[in-house]
């Protein structure tokens, strides 16, 4: 693989802000994606990809023909090019560190510090060649190094025909952000087997099992006069929004778990005398589990609402996704083939759960089964966000090397 192709295709989508909006009700969710999804469309006919798309919502598909002579399975490679609301993505620019020497990297646009004294996943790329963002902007390396990886892959595998592989479906998505990545993806039009995202973190990351998902939007009811009459009338919303808060495990939420354990995690609060509203997510691996947490919630909604002998507040929870597991393991030869991958490439698999969820989980459920493999990006969402040119190189190898293994005659 060319190493400066590489950084230069990355560096051309991360320039183009995609970043989607939850609260727009449009698909895409905001009309910049379309930029970047329309640049991705030109460039796939441009290398000869057959049956290429775009639909009237943005979504992306193409296919890569078999070039063997018997019956493949067909898969398919799938990211998204929107990038996260939390932190601005508008204006990226990047900072290519090559030959890495281990140290702090300072983010010139800020005062900020990528250190491996904080960030220690750094210490495993020494030597390598590291795109950062400036401090002022996130780098969008999820999912457009997912992205990347796709496009060289397949661009690769037309350049190199005596490299033998079945029919290879590609798919870019939008809004994977704001959890509607595949809410309108098309699996019968895009006609894979099974797929595998690729969307994960570090280099070997390997993943069939997700959190089960839900948000919960808590409103607790005040009452305002004036504080200089307030004696027996005013009740101050945000007071029993903290009896709230403070009654939930404080140690279940997402700075004081890992692996497998779940939380209930508070994102946003809007608070005044009258009224206040409390926006969680709440996260667990395990079905049962999961259930209880939502249990917890609304058994501690009645509980003061009984304290106050009255509504004082009100809870709607809605599922957003689930467990990807139910639906991989039935059919784990999906994993086993690109495991066996990254083996042949020299890769550690680090087969672990996504603490999160990808448009896998929810294409899972629609009737194509999706693990999720390393698109080699760190600390998503913010500043500190990078991801080493080296680990790109490598998730491309290994699409390359499933499309191999599949076209094996058995």
């Amino acid at each position: 693989m060319n190493k400066q192709a590489i950084i230069d295709r990355f560096i051309s989508y991360i320039t183009i802000d995609t970043e989607s909006d939850p609260a727009s009700d449009t698909t895409p969710s905001t009309e910049k994606q379309w930029d970047l999804a329309r640049k991705l469309h030109q460039e796939l006919i441009d290398m000869g990809m057959s049956d290429v798309s775009i639909d009237e919502n943005a979504y992306v598909m193409a296919t890569l023909p078999s070039n063997v002579d018997h019956d493949v399975p067909v898969i398919g490679f799938i990211s998204h090019f929107d990038s996260t609301p939390d932190f601005t993505g508008k204006d990226i620019k990047p900072q290519i560190i090559e030959n890495y020497d281990g140290g702090d990297i300072p983010l010139k646009g800020s005062d900020l510090v990528l250190s491996p004294d904080y960030f220690q996943s750094l210490k495993q790329y020494k030597g390598q060649t590291i795109i950062t963002t400036d401090g002022t902007t996130l780098l969008a390396a999820d999912d457009k190094a997912g992205i990347t990886e796709i496009m060289t892959a397949v661009k690769h595998l037309i350049e190199n025909p005596d490299i033998k592989h079945g029919t290879i479906k590609v798919g870019f998505t939008p809004d994977e952000e704001i959890g509607r990545g595949a809410h309108k993806f098309d699996v019968e039009k895009f006609g894979a087997d099974w797929a595998y995202t690729m969307d994960g973190s570090q280099i070997g990351e390997l993943e069939y099992e997700n959190f089960n998902a839900a948000g919960a939007v808590v409103t607790v009811h005040g009452k305002i006069v004036h504080p200089g009459y307030a004696k027996g009338k005013m009740i101050n919303s945000m007071y029993i929004a903290q009896e709230f808060i403070d009654s939930l495990p404080r140690l279940e939420t997402p700075e004081h778990t890992e692996g497998y354990q779940g939380f209930f995690h508070l994102h946003h609060i809007k608070g005044a005398v009258e009224e206040t509203t409390l926006h969680y997510i709440i996260r667990d691996h395990d079905h049962d589990k999961f259930e209880a947490r939502k249990e917890v919630m609304r058994k501690l909604t009645n509980d003061i609402n009984a304290q106050y002998d009255r509504k004082a507040i009100s809870i709607e929870i809605k599922d957003q996704y689930f467990n990807m597991r139910e639906k991989v393991e039935p059919v784990m030869h999906i994993v086993d083939v690109a495991e066996r991958a990254m083996h042949e490439l020299g890769i550690e698999p680090l087969i672990k759960p996504i603490r999160g969820g990808t448009d896998g989980s929810q294409l899972s459920y629609m009737g194509l089964p999706c693990p999720n493999i390393f698109a080699g990006g760190h600390n998503f969402h913010g500043p500190y966000e990078y991801v080493p040119v080296e680990s790109m190189m490598k998730a491309t190898e290994v699409i390359v090397k499933i499309a191999q293994l599949v076209a094996i005659e058995k």
